[in-house]
């Protein structure tokens, strides 16, 4: 979020009735984000990192929870079980050079996978990336990702290979 800017959260609804918080990350979730990598799937690890990765280095953590709010953006989703707070998701966008456009990723947790919370997620990142004047968002995916492509394809986003790496392919969408 920019300077001043109101801090922006929503309660939103599963397709499944669950009720979760999505809020913008912050460098306190570092013990969250760590837990919610731990416990992906060795296939969604890949797809979302686009290679191997076991635990997250505490580097990685950092990086991923430490942002540059004039460059990045990334949202949580946050269920409560038990009396703590779960992360279940997470979407993000990074500013390109030319600051007209953004990569944006999005995760979700194996088991809260195909409940609308992917689409929930990047609606947000996507309303805010057009606030902020951005043209254009870009995500480079696993070309073997049918959930990626499924949700790319719902919210508008073209498909095309990756020029340089035949097993990845490009999303975009204009803004």
């Amino acid at each position: 979020m920019h300077a001043g800017e109101e801090v922006q959260h929503w309660h939103e609804e599963l397709l499944d009735g669950t009720r979760v918080l999505i809020r913008p990350l912050h460098a306190d979730d570092a013990a969250l984000e760590r837990e919610f990598i731990e416990h992906l799937s060795a296939r969604s690890k890949r797809l979302r990192f686009l290679g191997l990765i076991g635990s997250p280095s505490d580097a990685l953590v950092r990086q991923l929870t430490q942002l540059d709010f004039r460059r990045e953006v990334a949202f949580a989703a946050l269920i409560a079980r038990e009396g703590e707070k779960h992360l279940i998701g997470v979407s993000r966008f990074s500013l390109g050079a030319d600051r007209k456009s953004c990569e944006c990723a999005v995760t979700v947790a194996d088991e809260w996978q195909h409940k609308g919370l992917g689409t929930l997620l990047m609606r947000h990142l996507i309303a805010v990336a057009r606030a902020r004047g951005i043209h254009e968002m870009v995500s480079l995916d696993a070309a073997d990702n049918p959930e990626m492509r499924d949700l790319a394809a719902y919210l508008g986003f073209m498909r095309r290979a990756d020029p340089l790496d035949a097993s990845q392919v490009i999303h975009s969408l204009k803004l």
